[in-house]
């Protein structure tokens, strides 16, 4: 490479890059969801971000996903190795685009040193080569957990899901969401009691789905482009506009199911959906987080049972910030048995973007050092690195100042990097065995002695309880 060629050091489209701040936004993030994950049981796994790509691709997981393959580049000096790579058939490999088929992997490849109901959870980097555009990436983290059954699995666990969800969102404090709860089974069965084929009963779901991004006018044409007759579609438009409390929707299903033509499908999903709002409501969660919907499907064909989006009010426009749902069929088709599952999944990379942006979260301070320790004379700098070691012991995070600049110069250093206090040590606080705690907030100095440092400062940054709404 000659001195004058450049080369772009941008990062590639769809992958992004935190700055200090953001990802101690996200650290923090993650920290909350795995404390409420691990509450109810969910223990850690971690895939590999690379899986075959049979796997991925098996029996239609890959959907409308776009993969990036694997492809090792070899360098001048080794081209004739490209021949002996072995990179080619069942050997092709790829990067993971969500996780839980590779769940269902795992699963496979562990089923004897695992417990079952397993209960995971997993907050790996996923990989998608969609179109990059502002909040969509390529390769973004995702917060799942997953229930998975052998040849059964209780509702209870479906229960369980919004109680998780509330929570999460509670913790983290971003404002008032509902969760949107149905069943897949109603949503099919009642098709199927319009006398909709039953291939064409996917397609349909499919576009309910769309129901929020398009409007009810284009359903309804979207519908009988696909073969739908007027009058099913205008019932289907109907059906899916059903709204009330929890109980009113259950009543107004059962009533419905009365005169459905062929209602044995449709009655089994409004018995599992009353089954599960009954779960949630024991595990009282507040009636205003959630309700039925019986617009949402979720798109994805594996779903069977459940299915949840999580809504925030007042930003509707972000979409779903946590969804998922029950399924039969995947995660046993490695195995050829029956293994059903539950999960949801915060798609946390999007969802710090979205927040960020409408300004619902802020970023935290850059550094997570809470004092630092001012360098006012060289000569002093045994005492200053003995006094941040005593803080650090007291559980205090600290940064000493190395290079001796202008004292001024040096709290506007902690400011520009969130940090509130500064510790003053000149010759005179050294020999008395004093010092000055500065808060930069208020601007207030105060002189502590040093064996009292530690204590003064855990008093004053002790956190004020907080109250979850």
């Amino acid at each position: 490479m000659t001195r004058n060629e450049k080369i772009n050091f941008a990062t590639p489209s769809g992958f992004p890059e935190f700055l200090p701040g953001e990802k101690r936004l996200e650290l923090y993030l993650l920290d909350t969801i795995r404390k409420v994950f691990e509450s109810y049981g969910f223990t850690p796994i971690e895939t590999p971000a690379v899986e075959r790509l049979e796997v991925l691709q098996a029996k239609g997981n890959q959907g409308d996903n776009i993969i990036y393959g694997i492809e090792p580049i070899l360098p001048p000096n080794r081209q004739l190795e490209r021949d002996k790579s072995g990179e080619t058939g069942a050997e092709a490999r790829a990067l993971k685009f969500d996780q839980t088929v590779p769940l269902a992997a795992y699963i496979a490849r562990h089923l004897n040193e695992l417990t079952f109901p397993f209960a995971r959870y997993q907050m790996d980097m996923v990989f998608r080569g969609e179109r990059a555009k502002d909040g969509r990436f390529r390769q973004f983290r995702q917060c799942d957990i997953d229930v998975v059954g052998r040849d059964k699995l209780s509702l209870l666990y479906d229960a369980q899901m919004p109680a998780i969800i509330t929570e999460i969102f509670a913790a983290i404090n971003i404002g008032d969401f509902v969760i949107r709860i149905n069943n897949r089974k109603i949503l099919s069965g009642f098709f199927q009691s319009l006398g909709v084929a039953q291939e064409q009963i996917k397609t349909c779901i499919g576009i309910v789905d769309n129901l929020e991004k398009i409007g009810e006018a284009q359903v309804q044409q979207d519908l009988e482009k696909s073969g739908i007759s007027s009058e099913q579609s205008r019932k289907i438009i109907e059906f899916i506009n059903i709204d009330g409390n929890v109980d009113d929707v259950l009543d107004k299903l059962k009533h419905l199911a009365v005169n459905l033509p062929q209602a044995e499908g449709f009655n089994l999903g409004v018995s599992e959906l009353e089954a599960v709002i009954d779960g949630v409501n024991n595990l009282g969660v507040p009636s205003q987080r959630f309700c039925i919907d019986l617009s949402i499907a979720r798109g994805l064909n594996y779903y069977t049972g459940t299915v949840y989006e999580t809504t925030l009010i007042g930003h509707e426009s972000l979409g779903s910030i946590c969804s998922g749902g029950r399924y039969e069929e995947l995660v046993g088709i490695f195995l050829g048995e029956k293994m059903p599952g539950v999960g949801i999944s915060i798609g946390l990379s999007r969802l710090i973007n979205r927040l960020l942006k409408a300004d619902i979260l802020q970023k935290l301070p850059p550094t997570p050092a809470q004092v630092m320790v001012v360098n006012i004379q060289e000569d002093l700098m045994p005492i200053y690195l003995q006094v941040s070691q005593q803080l650090r012991r007291g559980g205090i995070n600290v940064v000493t100042n190395f290079e001796k600049k202008q004292l001024g110069k040096q709290f506007q250093l902690a400011d520009k990097q969130g940090i509130r206090f500064c510790v003053i040590i000149g010759s005179q606080e050294a020999v008395n065995a004093k010092s000055c705690l500065k808060d930069l907030s208020t601007g207030e100095q105060i002189e502590v002695p040093l064996s009292n440092l530690a204590t003064t400062l855990q008093q004053i940054l002790q956190p004020t309880p907080s109250h979850g709404g």
